[in-house]
């Protein structure tokens, strides 16, 4: 199974939840590794991925221990597939948090991104921001004047607020027709989005037709 098998879009009523879950997860760890800014936090789909990790964690240890052959090969499938919820899960946290750690002003004072993290990562957020500026103040802060203590100054027309680059290069796949080109900023390039393409393109340039639905990161 390559990574096109696992990324491909199913539908039907066939297909278990389980199944369906692990490649949205795959999906959502995919886009929110090659998107330079951060992305909506799928709640609704890591509550489901929790809730089976942790079922799964309760059976192995459960059965761990039982000498009964065909128990024991069940419990190995069971640990192989614990293990690749675990590992998705903690990757596209961390893939989050470094973004979170990097850009932590410019997310907290952007009501539109601060609504995409979970009510864990704001206060995270909240608290990593907090310490940081306590120990800038202790470290070296507290020599200057109080006008230059700030974080977030924005004075000459120039800010201190760390942003993404939304221009940065992503390889992208579309998944459904997109009717209207995608206009290229700055170029003489507009791009017809037909399923199946696969570009590398910047990322602001098919930022809304991500969001849509219409193109995905790869």
């Amino acid at each position: 199974m390559d990574i096109d098998d696992i990324l491909a879009g199913v539908g039907g009523a066939a297909v278990p939840q389980e199944t369906r879950d692990l490649q949205h997860l795959t999906r959502a760890w995919v886009a929110e590794r090659a998107a330079p800014e951060v992305l909506q936090y799928p709640a609704a789909l890591m509550e489901r991925t929790m809730e089976r990790v942790r079922k799964q964690i309760e059976l192995v240890e459960l059965q761990t221990g039982n000498m009964d052959p065909k128990t024991n090969f069940r419990l190995i499938i069971v640990q192989t597939e614990l293990e690749r919820f675990k590992f998705l899960i903690r990757s596209f946290l961390r893939a989050r948090m470094a973004k979170m750690d990097k850009h932590s002003l410019h997310i907290l004072s952007t009501p539109e991104l601060r609504s995409r993290l979970s009510s864990s990562e704001i206060q995270y957020l909240t608290q990593h921001q907090s310490l940081q500026h306590s120990h800038y103040l202790a470290s070296f802060l507290h020599n200057f004047p109080e006008t230059l203590r700030r974080l977030d100054d924005t004075a000459g027309g120039i800010s201190m607020i760390d942003q993404p680059d939304l221009d940065t290069a992503v390889f992208c796949r579309v998944l459904r027709d997109v009717p209207d080109p995608v206009v290229i900023e700055g170029t003489d390039t507009n791009l017809e989005l037909k399923r199946g393409d696969v570009y590398v393109v910047r990322y602001s340039a098919i930022r809304e037709a991500m969001e849509r639905g219409d193109v995905e990161l790869i």
